[in-house]
């Protein structure tokens, strides 16, 4: 995962890089995506190795609703959107300009079962809110400390059975998320490895 100019992160609140708007187009899990992006995002060029990679290993759940955490542009929840349309699928991103992207894209793509948020980690969620599926590629470069604290709401969030998949680099700490997220749930998958990139995926017992 890349930064933007200076200190504008792509997990920024409100991105400082000006607009530099742009449409891609994708097939990814057998779906075509016109997609919006624009700077200060992740990725805004085409969808990451990784993402793409977590899409299409991701199991897709029988129950929902379902989360992507960390929706950037809005790739991930789109596609799920799209290929469970009786679900509902709520997206969030502390980014503004990111979750913005994604409700556009939502649109266009005619996901209409999608939900954007805008916030930090679960706190666009009320408490009682809980969810069939939790999918992420998180942001590493936002330190263990985020993304700890984000597989450890996951465990609060999730319905019993439900389940919890994320992407990371090999370099970055996938192995040490790995052993977090065992500690965490009690146990973990690695559904692929490919590129540099893992996929791992863990289920809340009853």
């Amino acid at each position: 995962m890349s930064r933007s100019k200076g200190h504008d992160h792509y997990y920024s609140e409100e991105p400082k890089t000006g607009h530099a708007l742009r449409e891609i187009r994708e097939e990814v899990r057998g779906v075509s995506l016109t997609l919006l992006t624009d700077a200060g995002v992740f990725s805004r060029g085409r969808i990451d190795f990784g993402t793409r990679l977590l899409i299409e290993t991701v199991p897709l759940p029988q129950v929902g609703p379902i989360l992507d955490l960390g929706c950037g542009y809005g790739p991930i929840g789109i596609t799920l959107a799209k290929l469970l349309p009786h679900l509902v699928v709520y997206m969030s991103d502390p980014n503004r300009r990111a979750a913005s992207l994604a409700q556009q894209n939502a649109e266009r793509n005619g996901a209409a079962n999608v939900r954007v948020y805008v916030g930090e980690g679960y706190t666009p969620f009320p408490p009682e809110v809980r969810f069939g599926a939790i999918v992420t590629n998180p942001p590493i470069r936002a330190g263990k400390r985020v993304v700890y604290g984000l597989v450890e709401g996951a465990r609060e969030r999730l319905l019993a059975g439900g389940t919890l998949t994320c992407v990371a680099q090999t370099k970055q700490g996938a192995k040490s998320l790995r052993a977090h997220i065992e500690s965490v749930f009690g146990n973990v998958a690695e559904l692929e490895k490919d590129g540099g990139y893992r996929v791992l995926h863990a289920v809340l017992g009853p």
